[in-house]
């Protein structure tokens, strides 16, 4: 795996391709930097080895139209005040307002480009798109795994014309390596958190993960297909009925696998989809006709926390209930305090998945995991084994 820390960048223009897919307000304000605070250590790098870098980026989804709502002028501002120097801004990509800004570029600058997704030939993965973009630097740096599940021109082609003067930033190399240790390399016992609230959703990770893991927790929403699928009662909660077959054919395989299925004990109910609708508690296989799970109880929290407190090393994805509701956040914030501990005793912990890294950040455990993933899909994708474009295209 070729990273920046292979090369010099030492008079050396590079090409990043970064996510600055950032959520902002009506008045361009940025709600949420954290992936251009997580391209820092890259950029620095390369700056400190005296070279400069142009960024390249997408941001929403204008579908191939020039839109000043998906301008990258936009967070410029922001962009420089993050790294720390001054950023300056190509009004395309491509041809001379590209070119004529790369050339100008001196070592310690940085450069930014306007909107990829302007141009329907990225997502088409167009290869003269590709070499034009190439054109640009010297080598190719691949720090945006929130888009490396994409064969696009940025995220991939454009590395066939960059011949070995390719590698990983800082952050690609960290979540590659993250969701290594997770599927091979990790100490055992090695545990999988899965919640959220579909198991059709989750099929992919749950087979990869019989593969991997000592432990596997089921929770959230999902947990209730496979209470129902074991002839236990309900009442209105979430269920699948199409997969409780699959989901007793998944119990078989870890059984066959030796891989303890922990699910959900006992749960936490409500009559009406509200946070000010009174509760009651249920263990989970006998829930009454009228009243729907909205977080795991106190048996379950201690059951999987005991699990997890004996973990090596911890995936966990999906939330443990309705967490944007207070009122039922009260099951992941134990699933987050749990892992906090595992990991100050010494485990590995990687939270990934949105629901799951909007939780760890709403209750404030980010920085008290081992690593929190940056790419939704992507980081999905992995865990279910497939070999990424972005990933490949560094290989290759």
């Amino acid at each position: 795996m070729k990273t920046i820390n292979d090369f010099n960048f030492a008079g050396k223009k590079a090409i990043a391709r970064v996510d600055f897919n950032v959520p902002y307000d009506e008045n361009f304000t940025i709600t949420d930097d954290t992936r251009i605070q997580a391209v820092v250590p890259t950029v620095k790098k390369i700056l400190a080895d005296g070279g400069s870098v142009i960024l390249m980026s997408h941001l929403g989804r204008p579908k191939g139209q020039v839109t000043d709502k998906y301008s990258l002028s936009h967070i410029v501002d922001h962009v420089s005040k993050v790294l720390g120097v001054p950023v300056k801004f190509a009004s395309d990509c491509v041809g001379a307002p590209a070119q004529e800004a790369a050339a100008a570029l001196k070592p310690g600058e940085v450069l930014l480009l306007e909107n990829l997704r302007f141009h329907p030939e990225e997502e088409k993965g167009d290869e003269e798109f590709a070499k034009e973009l190439a054109s640009l630097a010297d080598i190719y740096v691949n720090d945006a795994f929130g888009t490396a599940h994409r064969a696009h021109a940025s995220t991939a082609i454009i590395a066939k014309y960059m011949g070995e003067n390719k590698c990983f930033g800082l952050l690609m190399a960290k979540e590659v390596e993250s969701i290594k240790k997770v599927l091979e390399t990790g100490e055992h016992p090695v545990c999988a958190i899965l919640g959220g609230s579909k198991v059709s959703s989750k099929l992919p990770i749950i087979y990869k993960m019989l593969e991997s893991v000592d432990n596997l927790i089921i929770g959230g929403g999902m947990a209730y297909t496979f209470i129902k699928a074991l002839g236990g009662n309900i009442g209105n909660s979430l269920q699948e009925p199409d997969y409780m077959q699959i989901s007793l054919e998944i119990l078989e395989k870890a059984k066959e696998r030796g891989v303890k299925v922990y699910i959900t004990k006992d749960a936490v109910t409500t009559q009406e989809f509200s946070d000010t609708c009174p509760t009651r508690v249920f263990d989970a296989d006998k829930i009454e006709d009228g009243w729907g799970a909205m977080d795991i109880a106190e048996k379950t929290m201690k059951y999987f926390g005991d699990v997890i407190k004996e973990s090596k090393t911890i995936l966990w994805n999906g939330p443990m209930g309705v967490f944007e509701m207070d009122k039922y956040a009260v099951g992941t914030i134990a699933m987050a305090k749990a892992i906090e501990e595992a990991t100050a005793a010494g485990a590995f912990s990687l939270v990934g998945g949105g629901d799951s890294v909007a939780a760890v950040k709403k209750f404030g455990y980010e920085d008290k995991v081992s690593y929190v993933s940056t790419g939704g899909g992507a980081m999905l994708e992995s865990l279910e084994g497939k070999i990424l474009p972005g990933i490949a295209a560094i290989g290759e």
